[in-house]
């Protein structure tokens, strides 16, 4: 079945790694080549929300998986975000990290404004191109194929 994200489904194509209590998505519109999600594979939408042992696996899991994200898409740096709340420019009502890999030259870079150009306008990506892309960073995890996408079997 579908994969619940806040008031939305992802299909299970787009998973790319999976954990005791979280997945991690490939990227309906990245800012950046690269720019994944880790969330929580039950559905909470604020931070606050999180219980200590998925705090922990998310955490955990961007900290492994971040070097690795970077070296594969020829990345310097790594920025870690959380839009948490509305006005914080949330959009989807489920906790989810943003790893979004940044090199000196990306676009972000060009003006110092990061956050109004995470926020502009960018064109949906197909299912198949995030399907691909998933794929393709699955292969770099290899150890998340034993555990499930959905919470019910975790």
């Amino acid at each position: 079945g579908m994969i619940p994200f806040g008031q939305y489904f992802c299909h299970p194509s787009q998973v790319f790694f999976k954990s005791k209590k979280c997945i991690g998505l490939v990227n309906l519109k990245p800012v950046v080549p690269g720019h994944v999600m880790i969330i929580p594979k039950r559905k909470v939408q604020k931070f606050e929300d999180l219980r200590p042992d998925e705090l922990d696996d998310i955490f955990t899991s961007a900290h492994m998986m971040s070097p690795i994200i970077q070296q594969k898409f020829e990345a310097t740096s790594m920025m870690l975000a959380v839009q948490d709340g509305k006005d914080a420019g949330q959009t989807v009502h489920h906790f989810h990290l943003h790893l979004i890999p940044r090199r000196p030259d990306d676009f972000l870079a060009k003006k110092n404004e990061d956050h109004v150009r995470i926020e502009m306008k960018r064109d949906p990506r197909s299912e198949k191109q995030m399907a691909d892309e998933a794929a393709m960073l699955s292969v770099l995890f290899p150890e998340s194929e034993k555990f499930s996408a959905y919470e019910d079997d975790s």
